[in-house]
């Protein structure tokens, strides 16, 4: 069984910024097509950021939804086999639990679904409040 393992999560002000980092416990994350998703209380988990596996470039495709993106950044680091997730210009409706996600298979925008995702991390809270 594969763990992901999050870190990164925390308290911020409105405006500021946070970075999420989330590791396989087994093979390289360029083995997985990841991502972040969020659930707040009383809401449905919805898709933050997501990036593809492509061992042919340092820059695998992303997707990020239009209300992240400009703010939000997802790219994996195949030196530290990590992947992140960096938030910036963060507001309160940013304040959720973020669950890193890993899959095999999946490109382009079905990679937003959580349906593509077999594995998942135990999700780290991310607060904005001023």
């Amino acid at each position: 069984q594969i763990q992901l393992m999050e870190s990164g999560g925390g308290s911020v002000q409105p405006g500021g910024s946070l970075r999420l980092s989330c590791t396989p416990s087994k093979y390289t994350v360029n083995n997985y097509c990841m991502a972040w998703f969020r659930q707040a209380p009383g809401k449905e988990r919805e898709a933050v950021a997501s990036i593809a596996i492509d061992t042919t470039s340092n820059s695998p495709p992303t997707n990020i939804p239009p209300s992240n993106k400009g703010r939000f950044f997802i790219v994996k680091d195949v030196a530290k086999n990590s992947m992140s997730l960096e938030m910036n210009r963060l507001i309160p409706e940013d304040s959720a639990v973020y669950y890193c996600a890993a899959g095999y298979t999946g490109t382009g925008s079905l990679l937003l679904q959580s349906r593509v995702y077999k594995y998942w991390g135990q999700g780290t809270q991310v607060t904005v409040s001023s």
